[in-house]
């Protein structure tokens, strides 16, 4: 079968093999057929050689850990033949750590967890994968190829279930949220703080292209403008860009008792001038709160899947810009302007 592999540690090894093994049983019980699998940042860094890490006693890796597959076979009977479906993609530690042990994987505490297509596990790259049946999240038949935003989608639904806990220590409610960047993850961000009932603001450099016109339609405010100029402190922040200067500049803005909780990664190497002594002040004289997240356990994966069948399909259709066949993937891992979201087609 098909699979899109690279050598993990060298730069530009990716390559599409047309004989790859079949997957093992041991990978898991449940055979899937596979649809699509997302393009992100994540994988363009496995191919620059940034990191990745190929399964025990193997030399390639198969990339790809946002999925969409159809089910052929699931010997537990929960699922059946044609059910759609995305493989969750972190699977806990062995050890196991307490985290991993009570099902919240994406807590682990000793980094010993394995994910596919980045860490250990292969990915969903190729014409077939196996999972475990409880690894597999179903999804809405008629979301069709807008199932293979579920991964994107699990991650800001466990952000928003973290925001949602910090909310609760005081009576004062938030009534808007500013997202920051207007890419796969930020949209969805938007997109969940839209159906929260909150005035959405989103901020991006791009004043033209897909980007404004996608805020607008879900009925949120576009802002191409630094965030010292925004006019308003936010009560709630999603950090989608890890750009050091958003970063502290969110910190900076956000409200009295307001939530900055942040899902960009930064690639280091950046300095900026900054006051820290007076942006701690600012943080502890206004109880404000400035968090990480990464990643979904199980619960998230599912609250992503609920939140895309309620979403407007027209609108998430939108945000897959390119869709690209297996056998040109070349051109998906290639970024073009005004990409959103790109997904590479198997069938």
């Amino acid at each position: 079968m098909r699979a899109l592999t690279v050598t993990p540690g060298t730069k530009d090894s990716l390559r599409l093999d047309p004989d790859f093994p079949e997957p093992a049983e041991r990978e898991g019980g449940l055979l899937v057929e596979a649809v699509a699998v997302g393009v992100c940042g994540t994988d363009r860094e496995i191919i620059a050689a940034d990191y990745g890490e190929a399964p025990p006693g193997e030399d390639r890796l198969v990339i790809g850990h946002e999925s969409l597959g159809r089910v052929v076979e699931d010997p537990t009977g929960r699922l059946k033949w044609g059910d759609l479906v995305a493989g969750i993609v972190r699977h806990p530690d062995p050890v196991p750590c307490p985290n991993c042990a009570a099902g919240q994987w994406d807590m682990c505490r000793n980094g010993q967890y394995t994910e596919h297509g980045i860490k250990g596990l292969d990915g969903f790259a190729r014409d077939r994968w196996r999972i475990e049946p409880e690894h597999a999240v179903k999804l809405d038949q008629s979301l069709g190829l807008l199932g293979v935003l579920l991964e994107p989608t699990s991650v800001v639904a466990k952000a928003w279930e973290l925001i949602d806990r910090f909310v609760e220590r005081d009576p004062w409610e938030p009534e808007n949220v500013l997202v920051t960047g207007a890419g796969p993850i930020g949209l969805l961000a938007a997109l969940l703080g839209q159906e929260r009932g909150l005035d959405v603001h989103v901020l991006d450099l791009a004043t033209d292209g897909p980007k404004p016109q996608l805020t607008h339609d879900l009925g949120a405010t576009y802002h191409s403008k630094p965030v010292h100029e925004l006019g308003f402190a936010p009560d709630l922040v999603l950090e989608c860009t890890g750009a050091a200067p958003v970063v502290f500049g969110v910190m900076d803005a956000v409200g009295p008792c307001g939530i900055v909780c942040l899902t960009g990664v930064s690639s280091g190497g950046h300095q900026i001038p900054i006051d820290a002594g007076a942006l701690n002040r600012a943080l502890v004289l206004e109880n404000n709160v400035v968090f990480g997240s990464v990643n979904a356990n199980a619960r998230h994966w599912k609250a992503g899947a609920e939140a895309l069948s309620s979403a407007d399909r027209t609108w998430l259709d939108r945000l897959i810009t390119r869709r690209v066949s297996v056998e040109d993937y070349a051109q998906a891992y290639a970024v073009q302007e005004g990409d959103i979201k790109v997904v590479v087609e198997f069938t």
